[in-house]
């Protein structure tokens, strides 16, 4: 496994298309590499995602089971003449993995549930909007994913229902492109998750670090990434 990550040249022209797109990127990086990856749920798949940090930075990360190769992409969205590209060997850092370690985390989703109104309607997905929702689309799922959100001490808490973990959700969006070939507009919903958690199950995490978490991958969404606490 492969962690990548690219500065995008967000003053480009070609930059700013492929931020408007997810299907656009999408195409882009999965052009980075010679043959075309797995795309089930059985295994190690390409996962990306974009993040904007406090210097208004924007980055591209990418993981994926192959190494991947982003000329192309320096040449429509970096900098040609002195930009490149980071990639790291990811496996050393998964295998030590160990339960009971905390670490901190970051996570864009596609937070989704499916309902239906009555016996004779066909199941819809149906985004949840609500940041109260948000976060309990992502603890029904932390235990499956192999970790659960640290819980703040309790003279920490704000309130005595609510914010009592250590994690934020922002940069809610929802996004609107066209697939190819299609005319009818995709309506995404994501959510980004900054937060701190403790690992239960590690073969679960590293399942979760890169197969990826909830709906979208396709479109810059299920990718976790782990840092120090």
């Amino acid at each position: 496994m492969h962690l990548t990550r690219f500065r995008i040249n967000t003053a480009r022209v070609g930059a700013r298309r492929l931020l408007s797109s997810p299907q656009m990127l999408h195409a882009a990086v999965m052009s980075s590499f010679s043959e075309i990856p797995p795309t089930g749920n059985d295994g190690p798949r390409v996962l990306w995602r974009i993040d904007r940090n406090s210097q208004a930075e924007t980055y591209l990360y990418v993981v994926s089971p192959a190494k991947p190769d982003l000329t192309h992409l320096v040449e429509q969205a970096g900098w040609p003449e002195t930009g490149r590209w980071q990639t790291y060997d990811y496996q050393p850092f998964l295998s030590k993995l160990a339960a009971g370690d905390r670490w901190a985390f970051r996570l864009t989703a596609n937070p989704v549930h499916s309902i239906r109104r009555t016996d004779q309607e066909p199941t819809k997905r149906t985004a949840h909007v609500g940041p109260r929702h948000q976060l309990r689309w992502l603890l029904q799922r932390q235990e499956n994913a192999g970790f659960k959100v640290v819980e703040k001490p309790a003279e920490q808490r704000l309130l005595p229902e609510g914010d009592e973990h250590e994690l934020i959700i922002h940069d809610r969006r929802q996004l609107a492109f066209k697939k190819a070939g299609q005319r009818q507009s995709v309506t995404l919903v994501t959510a980004t998750y900054d937060g701190r958690l403790e690992v239960t199950d590690p073969d679960a995490l590293r399942r979760t670090l890169t197969r990826g978490l909830g709906k979208a991958k396709a479109y810059g969404c299920g990718l976790m990434t782990l840092a120090e606490a």
